[in-house]
């Protein structure tokens, strides 16, 4: 049974509230806070058990139904999902009852794009019922990018400006924004990522701009967030899928929006013992949660595990948010979330590149483990936690660490450690000999915002 419509909040709270249709597309609240649902949805009891005899698409169904109630009829729901998650999700096990998860087998090989294609899919089912455009602005630190890039390559209705940072992402990561064109354009900022992000989100605010049809692809879209619920329910229904056998998840974070999807999975209902967040030397998040003091670190520090090189993660006002609290878009902390709760449920900490390095190698010489950095990051980040609780937890619960990317997108880093390039896909080889077609502009807004006032009026 479909409920009819839930209503999606501001984190600022001085927006009123609005359907999943104008969350998607708005990208942004007005009061320059993100969507989160007014009420978190809860499967009903037995509805889970369901799951591990279903394929990864109707899990996928089930879950986004809940939030988008009638606003998308069923079947276009359901043929959507089928549409979009047409690869392999491998969950491989390592020993005893700890697994990796490997988010690395869709066109652009990164976890992105479980979220980026049934965006673009959602969008696109609105904008041509409503027989509008649409224009995408989205900052990325890697693996983002490219996963928009593809998803909405070739729509009719939206045009997409992707941001990145200039000199921190790989070669690969560039290529696959860059090498398409059409409705993508593709824009090297000579800054950060939070550099990136805060050009985005002034635009969106800027009164200047709001005669041009603005939204986001970056996962303060509530569009981008909550695909990425899924993976855990399914992850879950493939290793356990009873609910008095919870699950550890070990999440790489940079952003944040992976470890919300997480936590609104348990909020519905998935047996979870513990959120392990790992960041990489960007510790602003696991030192708040061990001070109770929040300070962004600014700027961010160029880590190996580039995807994760936030100094103020983007969806942190949805943590804070989630346990009670209140964050601006400054980073403020307006009302002190459940601090207590929130150290019961997570577990964080940070990961310098030496132990990103040392799992990377100490992975594949023990298990033929074959990581990437911010895989590597989750890994270790999870053999932190064993250590920590080992006296006070069973030794049987099951584990799960994320693995975000394909190793070949960081294959130079790969070969440095390992002496071995590790094998490519095709979706990655293919963009090698393909010709790059993007800007690059300073980290000024005003730059930024003329070129959006000439180009996208």
């Amino acid at each position: 049974m479909v409920q009819d419509r839930l209503l999606f909040h501001s984190t600022n709270l001085r927006s009123p509230e609005t359907s999943f249709r104008e969350a998607l597309l708005n990208g942004l609240a007005p009061d320059g806070g993100l969507y989160m649902p007014s009420t978190i949805p809860v499967f009903k009891a037995g509805e889970p058990d369901l799951f591990p005899a279903k394929e990864y698409h109707e899990i996928a169904a089930s879950v986004l139904e809940k939030f988008t109630g009638n606003e998308i009829e069923p079947t276009r729901l359901e043929a959507m999902c089928a549409d979009a998650y047409n690869f392999e999700i491998p969950i491989e096990r390592v020993y005893n009852r700890l697994y990796v998860m490997r988010l690395d087998r869709g066109p652009t090989a990164s976890f992105k794009d479980f979220a980026a294609r049934m965006m673009g899919r959602m969008m696109q089912y609105f904008l041509a019922g409503d027989k509008r455009n649409l224009t995408i602005l989205t900052a990325t630190s890697g693996d983002t990018g490219s996963a928009v890039a593809n998803a909405f390559h070739g729509l009719d209705n939206i045009r997409v400006i992707i941001l990145f940072p200039a000199n921190e992402v790989t070669s690969l990561q560039r290529k696959q924004m860059t090498t398409l064109r059409d409705n993508i354009r593709v824009i090297a900022v000579n800054g950060k990522f939070d550099d990136c992000q805060r050009l985005v989100k002034k635009a969106f605010t800027d009164p200047l701009l709001a005669d041009i049809n603005l939204s986001s692809a970056n996962s303060i879209n509530i569009g981008r967030l909550l695909p990425q619920i899924i993976y855990y329910f399914y992850a879950w229904s493939r290793v356990s899928g009873k609910q008095d056998d919870p699950v550890v998840f070990s999440v790489p974070s940079g952003n944040f929006g992976n470890l919300m999807g997480g936590l609104l999975a348990r909020k519905m209902g998935l047996p979870v013992r513990k959120f392990v967040v790992a960041t990489n030397s960007n510790d602003e998040v696991p030192v708040y949660l061990e001070t109770g003091i929040y300070r962004k670190i600014s700027p961010s520090i160029d880590c190996i595990s580039s995807a994760m090189n936030v100094g103020h993660p983007g969806n942190l006002p949805r943590l804070v948010a989630l346990y009670g609290g209140v964050m601006d878009e400054a980073g403020n902390i307006v009302r002190t979330p459940d601090l207590t709760k929130m150290r019961e449920d997570i577990f964080a900490t940070g990961v310098s590149d030496t132990e990103t390095r040392e799992t990377i190698r100490e992975c594949h010489r023990q298990s033929g483990l074959l990581l990437e950095p911010h895989g590597a990051v989750a890994w270790k980040g999870l053999q932190k936690y064993l250590h920590q609780c080992k006296l006070s937890e069973p030794e049987n619960r099951i584990c799960i660490a994320l693995e975000t990317a394909h190793p070949a997108k960081f294959h130079q880093e790969i070969s440095r450690l390992l002496g071995a390039t590790p094998p490519f896909p095709e979706s990655l080889s293919k963009v090698e000999g393909e010709t790059e077609d993007f800007l690059s502009f300073d980290n000024n807004y005003d730059i930024f915002r003329d070129f959006l006032r000439k180009n996208y009026k």
